[in-house]
């Protein structure tokens, strides 16, 4: 527990931290706290800009891809290529995603959505 301990946090703890604030905040928000894939469809509904209450299974399918496409923009993986007529952005990948287990495609991942998160 860190304000019973005097030693400095490593990263991993400065992380968790960092991770259980984002999962907070959207708990607070929306009242029960989320897993990994609802986070992924909360960031494609943002970038799309639509809220719904009911979507159809390829549509939540596509925000997530929409925001796994967004977080990982940044590391040169995908290029935005635009908005169709109905406002959802299109993505282009660039270079192959990097051969990862699952442990680090989840650790990439949430470390994307907490810096998406921070910057919002």
């Amino acid at each position: 527990m860190p304000l019973l301990n005097d030693k400095p946090k490593d990263n991993d703890d400065a992380f968790a931290l960092r991770w259980y604030k984002v999962r907070n905040r959207v708990k607070e928000e929306f009242g029960q706290r989320p897993d990994l894939n609802a986070i992924l469809f909360l960031i494609g509904m943002n970038e799309v800009g639509i809220v719904k209450e009911k979507w159809e299974k390829e549509e939540k399918l596509n925000l997530m891809h929409i925001a796994v496409c967004r977080l990982l923009e940044p590391e040169g993986y995908y290029k935005l290529t635009g908005t169709d007529e109905d406002g959802w952005p299109h993505y282009e990948a660039i270079k192959g995603l990097p051969t990862l287990s699952m442990k680090a495609q989840e650790d990439l991942l949430k470390k994307k959505i907490v810096e998406y998160f921070e910057a919002i």
